[in-house]
């Protein structure tokens, strides 16, 4: 009896008064009242509820799973309101009675199933019922693999609340953000450049757009709702700007796709792409796979860094500086190096070459085939006999031929480009019988009206192949 009233504990006590302390004024500020809060306030309310979806989902993964599992199996039963003890242990008899009862007495304890003592017999709460439907929805609607844009739970909750005229500003904001969010990561995909990058977001917008267009019915009737208070109609206004912007992006991502599109590299004449390469990386899980037996020694990166690079630098170029620095005083005289001017040689070539083809340019030097034929004759009489050098270089000469910004011009070319001769080819090989080109290309030399000095025109391209039989590794391709 002494030791039960020393142990007694005034009321009006300090530990008493520690016991009526809200325990979440230790998470806020000296000062700060956690129910002036407004957000606190209304957790407060919906405490209860709070407590339900702690009982479920507290601990591990594990624990969450098989408490989902009771319950929803036993709401999944439609036809029975109440479970006995038996009931529950045959439609639960895959599960240890450990384990059962454990997941039994959570829930019993925390307002899920009731427990109906005068007819033994359990029950689900209408608590329960909530929870589980909420959590059904969210199952339903959320699925990132069938909704990319993760846009249809938020809209069936406005949907539902609209329905049965209870949608509230949370809701729509709810909406809004997701709204928002999409419009960034669009935005920035289009930005990016990436190609794998903006063909994903282009088909998530599609997704979304179909969200938008399933929501303007909803919004319509949010906006006129006479019984919506002005917040609420704010909030569907917003959604509705931010729906316009989402739909405006169908313009900035043809843009940057055709941007692209044009900027494709394609690798030769295979008619593959960069893009079609990286998609078949892409394809495979292991690339290093795909070096096996391909690289006989194994690739040794070498890494360098900036500072390495510059003390390299600097050396060498203070050795180059150092080398090129007399040891002193003036430097002893020499004389000028002798010089071989190739030019009169060369000019001495070009007169010859037009030469040849102003005799050719002469109608009775051009034989006729028949009566009325135009006047030609091969490429290879004008060009040959020659060596290849020299072939090569009367062959360079050919698109002057015609060109009227070189024929307004003074001089030996611009006297050949206004020759009237003209130069046609084709794109095939004819093999010669000379000891230094082995076959060119099928052209002829014809009369063509004399050309006008002024004009830019530019003659058509052409490709003139020369083989030579003393040099093969030398061709020509001009």
């Amino acid at each position: 009896m002494i030791d039960n009233l020393a142990g007694a504990v005034p009321a009006d006590s300090p530990s008493s008064a520690l016991d009526e302390i809200d325990p979440l004024q230790a998470h806020f500020h000296e000062g700060i009242a956690p129910d002036e809060i407004e957000q606190v306030y209304l957790l407060k309310r919906a405490q209860p509820m709070l407590q339900a979806f702690t009982a479920l989902f507290h601990g591990g993964q594990d624990g969450v799973i098989v408490r989902l599992l009771v319950l929803r199996e036993l709401a999944a039963d439609a036809n029975d309101s109440a479970f006995s003890r038996a009931d529950i242990n045959q439609k639960f008899a895959y599960l240890i009675p450990e384990s059962l009862e454990t997941v039994l007495g959570r829930l019993r304890g925390h307002g899920l199933l009731a427990w109906d003592n005068p007819a033994a017999v359990y029950r689900i709460t209408p608590l329960a019922r909530n929870v589980l439907a909420a959590l059904d929805t969210l199952l339903a609607l959320a699925r990132p693999e069938e909704d990319e844009a993760e846009m249809g739970f938020l809209l069936s909750q406005v949907a539902g609340a609209q329905a049965v005229g209870g949608v509230t500003v949370e809701q729509l904001k709810h909406l809004l953000g997701r709204l928002v969010e999409l419009t960034e990561e669009f935005r920035d995909a289009i930005a990016s450049g990436s190609e794998f990058r903006l063909r994903a977001s282009q088909a998530k917008w599609h997704m979304a757009c179909d969200w938008v267009e399933k929501g303007s019915v909803i919004l319509r009737a949010i906006t006129s709702d006479e019984r919506a208070d002005s917040a609420t109609h704010r909030a569907a206004q917003a959604i509705g700007r931010a729906q316009s912007q989402l739909l405006n992006m169908q313009g900035m991502f043809s843009r940057a796709l055709n941007q692209i599109e044009r900027q494709r590299v394609h690798l030769g004449q295979s008619g593959l792409s960069t893009t079609d390469i990286k998609r078949w990386l892409l394809a495979h899980d292991d690339l290093a796979s795909l070096a096996e037996e391909a690289i006989e020694r194994p690739v040794l990166p070498l890494f360098i860094t900036p500072a390495e690079m510059i003390d390299v630098a600097e050396t060498e170029l203070l050795l180059e500086r150092a080398a090129n620095i007399a040891p002193g005083g003036l430097p002893s005289g020499e004389d000028a190096p002798l010089t071989i001017n190739d030019n009169p040689a060369m000019q001495a070539e070009l007169d010859d070459w037009l030469k040849r083809l102003s005799d050719f340019a002469n109608l009775d030097n051009f034989p006729v085939v028949a009566e009325g034929a135009p006047r030609s004759v091969p490429i290879q009489d004008s060009l040959l006999p020659a060596s290849f050098a020299v072939a090569s270089y009367r062959a360079s000469m050919l698109p002057l031929l015609g060109d009227a910004a070189e024929a307004s011009l003074q001089g030996a070319t611009a006297e050949l480009a206004r020759l009237p001769v003209r130069f046609d080819s084709e794109d095939e090989l004819v093999e010669l019988d000379d000891p230094h080109v082995a076959a060119m290309s099928r052209a002829t030399l014809s009369i063509a009206p004399p050309v006008a000095p002024p004009g830019p025109l530019i003659p058509p391209a052409f490709d003139l192949n020369l083989e030579s039989l003393a040099q093969p590794e030398s061709k020509t391709d001009e």
